[in-house]
């Protein structure tokens, strides 16, 4: 994968509203439009070329409204629900209550996370401390570095979407790259870019080398250390009552082992496949195209780079509107609850731009196995069958062949 350049990531996705007076001791509001949204205008006074501020214009200001009574009661309700389902799978051992069970902490957990993410995006409280507290709590139960996730996801994700070299979030690699790699990193590819792979893919890419061994630059190592220390405290301890739990339960190490399985890890596991494939539909389709560096704009990252995919049949119950994913991107600090409304705004206003669609699992798989490699020079999503016969038309080392 290209490098991701690190160092001094802009910020990125703050809009031109400011927070009533009240809620805004924590959290300063920013006044300039441009310069918040992570570029600075022309020097006239008009927004550059590939700007958000139109777009940043139209949302209403009542998207911006995050009362703290509101955030609370989604944090409470989720993790009363994720300790019912903990409850569940330290009682139950049979198999159909167990899988169904790990279906659904799936699905808290990923809830508990999207809290967590609104935290680290300060939408979700005015109160900077709240937004931690609350944040490194509800992340707990997905193994994830509070501090690591701003890093990566705020100033590096939200700052630089679909542009090359930078936005690490299911990067493509061009046909030259897969050509280049072992036999077992082209399987390994393949396996991760379909779409059962999806939770390998962030497990390995995403969590592992990101959140947990990746070297953050100097100013956020300490921050980043601490919440390492307090997610492998949480699973220590996690693992050591569930494993003298299973052992008062079941009397044998191979029970005390299970228990710890199927309560701690399994449940972590499952919302990795669920946040990846997320993540997968969020940005990588047919129609969204990844950008050189120097053809990047913002307005092509944030608007055009991403997806609104409405949840059906109370989906939202868990999923907190997370899919609804192209305003998210334009201003980080409308609160998941009042995503729609933005997106309404923005899709009114600029209609021929926004992927807004159902969500589909179909169209997921559709995806996976049509968006394998990337052009960028043409800007289009390649199968391996077709990166296969434009190597061999230039002549170029081919990759394996290998069915679409």
């Amino acid at each position: 994968m290209p490098p991701v350049e690190t160092a001094d990531p802009a910020r990125a996705g703050q809009g031109p509203r400011s927070r009533p007076a009240a809620e805004t001791d924590d959290v300063p509001a920013r006044n300039d439009a441009e310069t918040a949204a992570g570029e600075p205008p022309a020097r006239d006074g008009e927004p550059r070329q590939g700007s958000l501020k139109p777009v940043l214009d139209v949302i209403p200001p009542e998207a911006y409204e995050n009362p703290t009574w509101k955030g609370l009661a989604y944090v409470g309700r989720d993790l009363a629900i994720y300790a019912l389902v903990v409850t569940g799978l330290i009682v139950f051992d049979n198999p159909v209550v167990v899988v169904a069970l790990w279906l659904v902490a799936a699905m808290v957990v990923s809830g508990l996370f999207i809290v967590a993410h609104d935290a680290a995006h300060g939408a979700l409280f005015a109160s900077k401390r709240l937004n931690r507290i609350v944040g490194t709590v509800a992340m707990l139960p997905s193994w994830h570095v509070y501090e690591g996730w701003v890093l990566g996801h705020n100033r590096i994700h939200h700052a630089y979407t679909v542009r090359q070299g930078y936005d690490f979030v299911w990067h493509p690699y061009t046909p030259e790259q897969y050509a280049a790699m072992s036999p077992l990193a082209r399987l390994r590819h393949r396996v991760e870019w379909s779409w059962y792979g999806a939770g390998l893919y962030y497990l390995r890419e995403v969590w592992w080398h990101k959140m947990i061994v990746g070297s953050p630059p100097a100013r956020w190592a300490p921050a980043i250390r601490r919440d390492r220390v307090i997610v492998w405290t949480f699973v220590a301890l996690s693992a050591a009552a569930l494993g003298a739990l299973g052992w008062a339960t079941y009397g044998t190490v191979l029970g005390a082992a299970w228990m710890v399985l199927k309560v701690l890890v399994v449940p972590f596991l499952a919302f990795c496949f669920v946040i990846g494939s997320f993540v997968h539909v969020h940005h990588v389709q047919p129609d969204i195209r990844w950008w050189k560096r120097r053809e990047w704009t913002k307005f092509k990252g944030q608007m055009e780079g991403t997806t609104v995919l409405r949840a059906r049949f109370g989906l939202n119950f868990f999923f907190h509107w997370i899919m609804v994913h192209v305003p998210h991107h334009v201003d980080m600090r409308i609160p998941m609850y009042n995503l729609e409304l933005a997106a309404d705004a923005i899709a009114e206003a600029f209609p021929d731009t926004v992927h807004d669609e159902p969500l589909r699992f179909r169209d997921y798989i559709a995806n996976t196995r049509r968006c394998r490699l990337y052009d960028f020079d043409e800007g289009r999503w390649l199968t391996y069958r077709e990166a296969t016969a434009r190597l061999a038309a230039r002549g170029d080392d081919e990759p394996e062949p290998l069915a679409a």
